[in-house]
């Protein structure tokens, strides 16, 4: 049975795991020791600060894989994710950047975890990483075989960094990703990262998610005010930038902009 999924998220930005260009030049099991303690203390702070809910993501690996991460990145997000599992109890969240789905799977279900997030679960995307296809009836049986039915899937439609070729109706994405893709809830985005969605976007994926019964969620450019104005419309929120100091991705938690959050989703 699937948890209750979570309606205000918080981003835990992991730094470069070992073997991304970016990651400390050191020993690789002192690089991810300190990388555990960071997301345990980000993690902690977001139960202290009442968020519903957390999920780890990859961030400091640009430039990313498209689908399939190399075993490293796995692994190192396995002991990340059990450290994270181990410290506190909140829902928790997998998203392998950029879509590998299987590998967010795989540490979920090994690791505790309640929910993945799924860039390209239906449909066919441009990005900047190239042209991935959604996977969601191999996902969908791998669920089962792993015995991981209590995992949900978050999956965005017409998502950030990228370009939606397979249909121009968000309206339509939101139908067949929920139905026919077998997401649990969907979520949409500005263009990028930080940026929110337009406006009249929103209203219509509101309108859609409504008649797929999935809660929707917004996982970009949300800000204390526009979170207070959305309540009313059960409208769900993953945010990482804005609780973040200067409203930076990567930079350390502000516990003020972590607030305002929370007292606005209230």
């Amino acid at each position: 049975m699937k948890r209750e999924l979570p309606k205000l998220i918080g981003v835990i930005h992991l730094p470069a795991l070992p073997g991304a260009p970016l990651a400390l030049k050191s020993h690789p099991s002192v690089v991810l020791g300190k990388i555990v303690d960071l997301a345990v203390k980000e993690a902690k702070l977001y139960v202290a600060e009442g968020f519903d809910g957390i999920i780890i993501e990859n961030f400091g690996d640009a430039p990313f894989y498209k689908t399939k991460v190399p075993p490293e990145t796995i692994a190192s997000m396995s002991v990340i994710a059990a450290a994270v599992r181990s410290a506190v109890k909140l829902p928790l969240g997998i998203n392998v950047l950029r879509n590998d789905a299987f590998a967010a799977l795989a540490i979920a279900a090994m690791s505790g975890a309640d929910f993945i997030r799924v860039n390209v679960l239906s449909g066919v995307v441009a990005t900047d990483q190239g042209l991935i296809e959604g996977e969601a009836a191999i996902l969908i049986r791998e669920r089962t075989r792993l015995h991981a039915e209590h995992v949900g899937i978050l999956a965005d439609v017409h998502v950030k960094h990228a370009n939606t070729i397979s249909s121009r109706s968000l309206s339509q994405c939101i139908e067949e990703t929920a139905g026919r893709g077998g997401a649990d809830g969907v979520i949409i985005t500005g263009p990028t990262t930080g940026r929110a969605p337009d406006a009249a976007n929103l209203l219509e994926a509101i309108q859609a998610t409504k008649h797929a019964r999935v809660p929707l969620y917004i996982g970009s450019g949300m800000t204390p005010e526009s979170v207070r104005d959305l309540r009313s419309q059960s409208v769900r929120v993953i945010v990482g930038s804005a609780l973040r100091a200067g409203g930076v991705a990567g930079a350390p938690l502000d516990i003020k902009r972590m607030r305002k959050f929370v007292t606005s989703s209230q």
